[in-house]
């Protein structure tokens, strides 16, 4: 994972099978967050998965070519925006890239979020996930083992702690031979995850370079978190560290990226005009008041800034000014499909759901992969009490991403207004499940369950969620 270096936060407790997994998973992963945000207007702070269907774009465009040069499935590689405003990322679940909109919002050039995919990208290349378990097999036995020969010596001390024994240690060396076996798994763990980060790099320069795009963004972030750390890392043991230190691995990386013939390659100006408008979207959709005047003032004409502005209005409540900014970005760029959608949404959310939907509609025939356009569309529909074309659209993006758990919320709506009760049913039933409600799903897949037929699809998929049982770690 992409991040600044701060110290472990595992402690010297007895390191159980269960610590070990806790351990490995909080080293390499992050737990992703059930709770889902409708857009990212939801908080400034606000935990949690965050779909906007620009920003989503923008970063397939990113990551595509730099799947290719890893050589990595990039239809099997999700990406997903976490509404957090640190500047970080990583990879869980696999082939899941975990991204969090500081990053993006901190982030001036293109470049230095390709440099952070890239990074990711060479952990899911080198199986690193898959090589943590492993680690944490060997991790297991060696702790057993060191418990063992702990166990021992403290025989060994009972036995020759006397007078004039040649042989023996005190009762506080005995306590060290116990501790000993956990603190060198924690750090052998430790070392085996500042390698993969380090292997990470070095891949990330690599495809960098394959893609004919150069490596400065990556250099920018390290030497980014190289200044967050630069008061907090000074006293620090670096053995007890799950990134190496950031001038560390500036070091390592600069002499290598400099090599590169692509290292002053510039940045492409269609994709920063895109970055631009995106920071400004997220900015205006998370910042507070005075965030947003101070980075995108009066005096700011760039498009961005309007989109800023226009953002902050809306989300703010000034409704007529926000239309009034919102069409102006429509004049200037009018194949835009966000600009579209901004519209509709404001005026979905204005009590205005039948005006929306010229404009949704719109935006989706623009951008046709944009599921969480067509799940706005889809809300919209339901609103203005079109069940039937809710429902079909909704299904299609349900179809397409099966763990778009508000889709199935808007779905269980459309089902509700047709009349269609166990569908409803089992669509929230679904949704409850996707957003981590166990309890709120059963209840409803239950309720489904009884009005299906028994074996048909319906009555499988509401058993599957009575049947689940969230692991326990």
């Amino acid at each position: 994972m992409i991040q600044a270096v701060t110290p472990s936060p595992i402690s010297k407790a007895a390191l159980t099978p269960a610590r070990l997994t806790a351990m490995a998973l909080a080293l390499v992963t992050a737990m992703a967050p059930a709770a889902r945000a409708q857009e990212p207007g939801a908080g400034q702070n606000m935990p949690g998965v965050i779909r906007d269907a620009e920003t989503e774009q923008l970063l397939r465009d990113y990551a595509t070519p730099i799947f290719k040069a890893a050589g990595v499935n990039g239809g099997a590689t999700k990406i997903i925006l976490i509404g957090d405003r640190s500047f970080n990322a990583f990879v869980a679940n696999g082939r899941k890239i975990f991204v969090n909109v500081g990053a993006i919002m901190e982030a001036k050039a293109p470049s230095e979020i390709i440099g952070v995919l890239a990074h990711e990208t060479g952990h899911i290349a080198g199986g690193h996930l898959a090589g943590i378990h492993a680690e944490m097999a060997k991790a297991q036995i060696f702790v057993i083992a060191g418990m063992l020969v702990g166990a021992g010596g403290v025989v060994a001390t009972s036995r020759s702690n006397r007078p004039g024994s040649p042989v023996g240690v005190d009762s506080g060396g005995a306590m060290g031979m116990l501790l000993g076996p956990q603190e060198l798994v924690r750090r052998s763990l430790l070392s085996y995850v500042r390698s993969q980060e380090e292997s990470a790099d070095r891949a990330a320069v690599k495809y960098l370079q394959t893609m004919g795009q150069s490596a400065k963004g990556l250099l920018v972030t390290l030497e980014r978190f190289e200044n967050d750390s630069l008061f907090k890392t000074s006293s620090l043991d670096p053995y007890t560290l799950s990134h190496p230190l950031p001038r560390e691995r500036l070091s390592n990386l600069e002499t290598a990226a400099k090599a590169s013939p692509t290292f002053n390659a510039p940045e492409q100006p269609a994709l920063q005009a895109r970055h631009d408008l995106v920071r400004a979207k997220l900015v205006g959709f998370m910042g507070t008041t005075s965030e947003i005047s101070r980075r995108y003032p009066l005096s700011d004409a760039s498009l961005a800034g309007k989109y800023a502005r226009a953002v902050s209005a809306y989300r703010f409540g000034r409704i007529a000014d926000a239309q009034t900014q919102i069409d102006a970005l429509i004049a200037a760029q009018p194949n835009n499909p966000y600009f579209h959608e901004l519209k509709g949404q404001a005026l979905l959310e204005s009590g205005k759901a039948r005006e929306s939907l010229a404009s949704l509609r719109k935006a989706v025939g623009m951008a046709p992969q944009g599921l969480p356009i067509k799940v706005l569309l889809g809300h919209a529909l339901v609103a203005a009490d079109q069940a039937d074309e809710a429902i079909k659209v909704l299904t299609q993006v349900t179809q397409s991403d099966p763990e778009d758990g508000e889709a199935y919320q808007y779905l269980a709506m459309a089902y509700d207004k047709k009349g269609n009760v166990p569908q409803s049913q089992l669509a929230a039933a679904q949704g409850f499940f996707l957003n981590g409600r166990y309890i709120e799903a059963r209840t409803q897949a239950d309720r489904a369950k009884r009005q299906f037929a028994e074996g048909s699809p319906g009555w499988l998929k509401a058993d599957d969620i009575l049947n689940y049982r969230p692991p326990k770690f």
